[in-house]
């Protein structure tokens, strides 16, 4: 029975939720040439290293394209002049914390790999944070488990 803890990573970066956009932006660039991989998403703790949030590209972009946009219409009907400099500007007092995702599914490490397949597939999410009491031991990539997949087929 092939499990979470087959397949997790447990070599993971994670986030403070005090720190700026900016920083986590710069520590998201670390991580990836620490990986020699792209890192899309971070695990945020607290000090007890306790999960709180997960950061992931995706909330970074949402942060970066304007709020508004549903009212104002298409991109094109606007003056998008300056935009991009403005919210970087923005982001360096903008904290993790006020735009991570805060309702994080987990799974424990003798979680099915069935189970975390079905999780990811119906919730559209690529990586699943792995706790046990309450603290983070690893990370299950949707990569790691198509690998996994994929030795089992070969």
């Amino acid at each position: 029975m092939a499990t979470a803890k087959d397949v997790m990573s447990t070599s993971f970066h994670t986030l403070d939720p005090d720190i700026s956009i900016s920083e986590a932006v710069r520590m998201f660039k670390k991580a990836s040439e620490e990986e020699k991989q792209k890192v899309f998403g971070m695990m945020v703790t607290d000090d007890d290293g306790r999960l709180v949030g997960m950061l992931s590209m995706y909330d970074i972009l949402l942060f970066v394209r304007p709020k508004h946009i549903h009212v104002w219409g298409m991109m094109d009907d606007i003056d998008i002049a300056g935009l991009i400099e403005n919210t970087c500007e923005r982001a360096k007092s903008i904290l993790v914390s006020d735009i991570m995702t805060t309702d994080v599914i987990t799974v424990a490490p003798d979680t099915h790999l069935m189970v975390i397949l079905d999780i990811m597939i119906k919730k559209h999410i690529r990586r699943i944070p792995v706790l046990e009491d309450e603290k983070a031991i690893g990370i299950v990539y949707i990569s790691h488990f198509f690998y996994h997949l994929l030795d089992r087929l070969t």
